[in-house]
């Protein structure tokens, strides 16, 4: 009974609220569609799909110390210019700290000088390092009287990397610590945004001076080593 009362009250409902004729059979037809839609149907154990498409990039690069390869590789200092002079720094045997000027690194001297961006890197020490140790015989023959390689570390970090390489006094590993003699051959390189905190440090590079003038300049981009090893230098002598 009380089911015929509600049903009749909404069948009496003010005509504000009834649905025109065209409306009430396109809510009828949208009910019976639903009822259809979820209508029980008998299961079936065969499932079809669709595989998901994936696909893999196979362009991605390694991290590398270059940060804006478009750029042309250049410096302020090039070939034919006179070496700005710069204090550099080391720890002798006793571990006192030393300092030595590019003067009287290069001055009437023939000099083969080389940056890294990092001490205890890999590639500075599996690589660049290693060859001009292994090279250096045949670089003094060639009439080169200094070997040095210079980095943005302090002369403490060098002193221990040193140790670790093993090496004699084959190779100066000398101290720009704060980057003095770096900024002045327009050679940063900021390595700010790598995870790795190196921040501002030096493009890796080698040079051949005679005098303190430059004769040769091989500039790497960022860290990459392509062309400033020994041999590159033995090249050219």
């Amino acid at each position: 009974m009380a089911a015929s009362v509600t049903i009749s009250r909404l069948l009496t409902a003010p005509r504000s609220l009834s649905l025109s004729s065209t409306t009430t059979k396109a809510s009828l037809s949208s009910t019976t569609t639903k009822a259809s839609l979820f209508s029980p149907k008998p299961f079936s154990s065969k499932f079809s799909y669709t595989p998901l498409s994936l696909k893999h990039h196979t362009n991605l690069k390694p991290l590398n110390f270059s940060t804006t390869a478009a750029k042309p590789i250049s410096a302020a200092i090039s070939v034919g210019d006179k070496l700005p002079d710069s204090t550099l720094s080391y720890l002798d045997a006793a571990g006192d700290v030393q300092t030595i000027t590019v003067s009287e690194l290069t001055k009437s001297k023939k000099a083969v000088l080389f940056a890294v961006p990092g001490a205890f890197t890999p590639t500075c020490s599996q690589k660049h390092v290693p060859g001009f140790v292994e090279k250096s015989a045949e670089l003094k023959a060639q009439g080169v009287d200094t070997i040095a390689c210079i980095s943005v570390n302090d002369a403490f970090v060098m002193k221990a990397w040193k140790e670790s390489l093993k090496i004699g006094d084959e190779v100066l590993l000398l101290s720009d610590g704060n980057g003095d003699f770096t900024r002045a051959l327009g050679v940063e390189l900021d390595l700010s945004d790598k995870p790795v905190g190196l921040g501002v440090r030096s493009r890796r590079y080698s040079l051949l001076a005679e005098d303190g003038v430059v004769k040769v300049l091989n500039l790497e981009e960022g860290g990459a080593f392509t062309s400033s090893g020994a041999d590159d230098i033995l090249k050219v002598l």
